[in-house]
């Protein structure tokens, strides 16, 4: 009877140490499943960050070039308008000597004009 007894002692004590084993290797597995998913899940987070850098650093990049662009245009705009504004200026300032010329004409005209009508009367015509 000792046998029997310590020979199901034994069964059962094998039946739950066997069952311990398979517990501890489906939780041993579990945790390297897990511990998989997170290192996949860091390298993903982690080509992501790059790839974030990465874009960010070209749109900075296109930025600083498209403000670059702006500001060669806003100059040549400037020199455009500066030119402009001078050509207006040079037109202006030939506009106002032809002006004068014809005034100081007319005045000349007007003088010998009266000069003459003043002769006229002199010599009583």
């Amino acid at each position: 009877m000792k046998k029997v007894i310590l020979s199901a002692v034994l069964v059962v004590a094998l039946a739950f140490g066997t069952t311990s084993c398979e517990e501890v290797k489906k939780e041993a597995d579990k945790a390297t499943e897990t511990t998989g998913e997170a290192v996949k899940n860091a390298q993903d987070a982690a080509s992501d960050a790059v790839d974030a850098t990465k874009d960010a650093a070209n749109d900075a990049v296109d930025a600083a070039k498209d403000a670059a662009n702006d500001a060669v245009d806003a100059a040549n705009d400037a020199i455009d308008a500066t030119k402009d504004a001078a050509n207006d200026a040079v037109d202006g300032a030939k506009e106002m000597a032809k002006d004068v010329k014809d005034s100081a004409e007319k005045a000349v005209d007007d003088t010998k004009k009266a000069a003459k009508d003043l002769k006229e009367k002199a010599s009583g015509h």
